[in-house]
């Protein structure tokens, strides 16, 4: 990159430079750059999100009452401990009925057993539903894996 100064062979004709101006082409790329980030549309990566509300109310002083229905193998029905007979939908029904027409309705925790018909299952969510129960919930799934 050297810079050749004086003449070239003394013939009096003007040197022609070979190289390439880029100044303009550096302008040119400069404001096309510019008009590109101009135009971009600005993202913006915000997530609205519903979050609770504090409240300075103290939390329920007794715990939620549980009723625990198990179903045995055979179909039998335990309510709390309480063993009721396989196929007496009447008492089921009966106490699902008191359950159901409480203002603030106890949480329902059927445990089946691994080895239960699904029937037996079905007629006392189907019950459940019918009759208005609505904390209803299966517990110990961790025997079906």
């Amino acid at each position: 990159m050297g810079m050749n100064v004086g003449s070239s062979g003394g013939d009096g004709e003007p040197e022609v430079m070979m190289d390439i101006n880029t100044t303009p082409l550096i302008d040119v790329m400069l404001v096309l750059l510019i008009m590109f980030i101009i135009t971009i549309p600005i993202q913006t990566h915000a997530v609205k999100m519903n979050m609770p509300v504090p409240s300075n109310a103290a939390p329920p002083p007794t715990p939620p009452e549980i009723v625990r229905i198990d179903v045995d193998f055979d179909g039998t029905i335990g309510w709390n401990g309480e063993v009721i007979q396989p196929g007496d939908r009447g008492a089921i029904e009966a106490r699902l009925a008191v359950v159901a027409a409480q203002p603030d309705q106890p949480e329902v925790h059927l445990r089946p057993n691994k080895l239960v018909e699904y029937k037996h299952v079905a007629m006392i969510m189907a019950t459940a539903q019918r009759l208005g129960v609505t904390k209803i919930g299966i517990v110990g799934n961790e025997q079906f894996l």
